[in-house]
């Protein structure tokens, strides 16, 4: 592939190159079979604590300190469990949470097309995985889906003082493959922090995927393009 002017390209990870909100999605079925199964919870209320579940993690703060991210998370299926039905739930918040960990992970591939165009990009340009995230979380998806024989950089915001939309962590992927920021290009899915830290780090395009087709006019931040598939990624690259 010819690219003109693209010296590397950025690329979000979670559902831009992974599924992983229908890896959850199909995990979390599994942990809603256990919790009527095993709990005794109607199905109802099984999909109710999962449902708070997900909600504590997009709210989490985590301290390594303090705890490890899985303690934080059996915790979050134990207090969802409490908020159904008091008692001891830990046993269960534990099996909860490893079927959760263990399918999702497992359903997190790489599909053949996404390989294909890494291989073909990369003999024009650098590429670098830049996602946003608990170490230990990320790397774990990293290994799971192998994606690290498609990238020359991987760069894990968890790892770091700024994540994205911080301009310094854009900056510090430029200098990992030597190019300057007017030289990049950043996909992502998200327009908070793929796009918004696309723009402020002066990158030469970003490109947003967008997975929701109800989101489709006038998003903020406004990206450079748009694409509704990863296939129509190469196309457009291409005529940068």
């Amino acid at each position: 592939m010819v690219l003109d002017g693209i010296k590397a390209v950025f690329f979000d990870l979670d559902n831009t190159l992974i599924d992983t909100s229908g890896a959850s999605k199909k995990a979390m079925a599994e942990v809603i079979k256990l919790l009527v199964d095993k709990g005794q919870f109607s199905e109802e209320d099984a999909r109710t604590i999962c449902n708070n579940f997900q909600i504590k993690l997009l709210h989490e703060t985590f301290d390594s300190s303090q705890m490890t991210i899985d303690d934080l998370r059996v915790s979050h299926f134990e207090a969802s469990m409490q908020d159904i039905r008091s008692g001891g739930h830990m046993d269960l918040a534990k099996e909860c949470y490893n079927v959760w960990k263990t399918n999702r992970l497992r359903l997190m591939t790489l599909p053949e097309s996404i390989k294909s165009m890494l291989r073909e990009l990369r003999k024009s340009a650098s590429l670098v995985l830049l996602t946003n995230g608990n170490r230990q979380v990320q790397r774990e998806k990293i290994e799971a889906c192998g994606v690290s024989p498609y990238f020359d950089a991987i760069v894990v915001g968890g790892e770091h003082a700024e994540e994205k939309p911080a301009p310094s962590i854009f900056l510090h992927c430029c200098d990992l493959v030597q190019v300057k920021p007017e030289d990049c290009v950043m996909v992502g899915d998200n327009l908070d922090t793929d796009i918004l830290g696309g723009l402020n780090a002066g990158l030469k395009a970003t490109i947003w995927l967008n997975n929701n087709t109800h989101v489709t006019s006038d998003p903020k931040p406004a990206p450079h393009y748009i694409i509704d598939s990863m296939t129509r990624l190469p196309e457009v690259l291409r005529n940068l």
